[in-house]
């Protein structure tokens, strides 16, 4: 019974690992585009899209102009701080709190596939101005 117990608690750990370094890489995936922003480096940015946003958006001055007009609290903010995450397979939901650069407050929800390498690519970003609802 003891190593059953000890079984359990060993694979439980290990899940927790295996979630805690997926968001971790994740959240590197989303600083890292959010960092080309502040840049302005749009083939920096772009080459966190996922290939189905590339599709949209095929080329990375196309990309950056829809994020600079859709997107401007992800694109110009004074804070960017990761909250709740979720993973569903090869899924990743990662909530953002943004404060953009008038000081209002938002939230975005971003959306990351694992790709065939290993890497995540960013699927989506769901952008609410925070208090809002869905």
């Amino acid at each position: 019974m003891r190593i059953a117990a000890l079984l359990v608690a060993f694979i439980v750990a290990c899940h927790h690992a295996a979630f805690a370094g997926d968001v971790a890489a994740a959240q590197s995936v989303i600083r890292a585009q959010e960092q080309a922003f502040v840049r302005d480096d749009a083939a920096a940015a772009y080459s966190h899209a996922a290939p189905a946003i590339k599709e949209i958006f095929p080329a990375s001055d196309i990309f950056m102009s829809m994020v600079q007009s859709g997107y401007a609290p992800v694109y110009r903010h004074k804070s960017f701080e990761f909250g709740d995450s979720k993973i569903d397979g090869s899924w990743i939901a990662q909530r953002v709190h943004i404060i953009d650069a008038d000081g209002e407050a938002w939230e975005a929800l971003y959306t990351l596939e694992q790709q065939a390498d290993g890497s995540y690519k960013i699927t989506g970003c769901s952008l609410l101005k925070a208090g809002q609802s869905a």
